[in-house]
């Protein structure tokens, strides 16, 4: 599988974290909590379980090189945070539930 370097950032601390990704990227979001029932793979795993997974869980600083945003190794805080791939199923973008981002959610559903 080809690979691209793609970097994101701590929501906490600016740290930039770079990881190989697939060429297909469908990120939805960075956040600081886990979408409920995701799957997440670690940036550790290997690249086609990264990519199949629901997304990647990152500890900031603790499982790879940071950098600042001009590119100085730095440490990161620690903290844990979360990349949130698109979902799909049966064609149709599925949406976390419940959603973690992006406002309150007002549907009342159990």
């Amino acid at each position: 599988m080809a690979s691209v370097t793609v970097r994101y950032t701590c929501p906490y601390c600016d740290a930039v974290h770079s990881i190989e990704r697939g060429p297909d990227l469908a990120d939805r979001s960075v956040t600081k909590h886990a979408q409920p029932g995701w799957e997440y793979a670690a940036p550790t795993d290997d690249l086609e379980t990264r990519e199949s997974a629901d997304g990647i869980a990152f500890l900031c600083g603790e499982d790879g090189t940071v950098t600042d945003r001009e590119g100085t190794s730095i440490e990161g805080c620690g903290r844990p945070f979360y990349l949130n791939f698109v979902r799909y199923e049966r064609g149709v973008e599925l949406e976390p539930d419940p959603p973690t981002y992006g406002g309150p959610r007002f549907d009342f559903k159990p």
